[in-house]
């Protein structure tokens, strides 16, 4: 039976850090295209505090989760465990992006000592504030090792500067606009700062 809890802590927040793999979702406040998107690499992921973790955006091919949280803001993550004890833990929530040019950016990049993120074409900073934070049994999810992050992220953006990132983006259909034509990326690429 899932559970409802206060607060992200001892073993919750332990078992959400423990993950390699977690998934967001957003959606269109109007009829539009729902997004779910896998996310990884080690160190990418933080517990700001009970109510509030982020992540990195890095590098894609699109800009989905950042144009719906521009519009309003919902979002949820979900972690699976795929060894141990069956557990799925979803955080609902409102997020948004913090840009490379906002003012908290620095601050919050420093959260992330597990990762360097010049390599990877960071974009932005996911903030998330829960509202509501359940677990389930999770017996359906298969068992599955988990090997090692794949370096194929890093080896195909570390080449890029902020001029060059900022010409991907500009160059791909659904980065500066979403599937359903709402706001996403901010173009041209604020200089980085790390």
């Amino acid at each position: 039976m899932g559970k409802t809890y206060e607060r992200i802590d001892g073993r919750l927040r332990s078992f959400i850090e423990e993950q390699p793999l977690f998934f967001t979702a957003t959606a269109p406040l109007a009829d539009g295209t729902v997004n779910l998107s896998p996310k990884g690499l080690k160190g990418s992921f933080v517990v700001l505090d009970e109510l509030t973790v982020a992540y990195l955006d890095f590098a894609g091919s699109n800009a989905e989760t950042v144009a719906h949280l521009r519009e309003n803001g919902r979002i949820t993550l979900m972690w699976c465990a795929f060894q141990g004890p069956p557990n799925v833990v979803r955080v609902h929530g409102r997020g948004e992006p913090v840009f490379r040019d906002d003012p908290r950016f620095a601050g919050l990049l420093a959260t992330f000592p597990g990762i360097d993120p010049a390599p990877h074409g960071l974009r932005a900073i996911i903030v998330v504030h829960a509202e509501l934070v359940r677990d389930s049994c999770g017996y359906a999810v298969p068992r599955m090792v988990y090997e090692e992050d794949r370096d194929s992220h890093r080896r195909r953006f570390v080449r890029e500067d902020d001029a060059s990132l900022s010409a991907y983006f500009t160059g791909k259909e659904h980065i500066a606009t979403s599937i359903d034509g709402l706001p996403g990326l901010p173009l041209p690429l604020p200089p980085s700062t790390v």
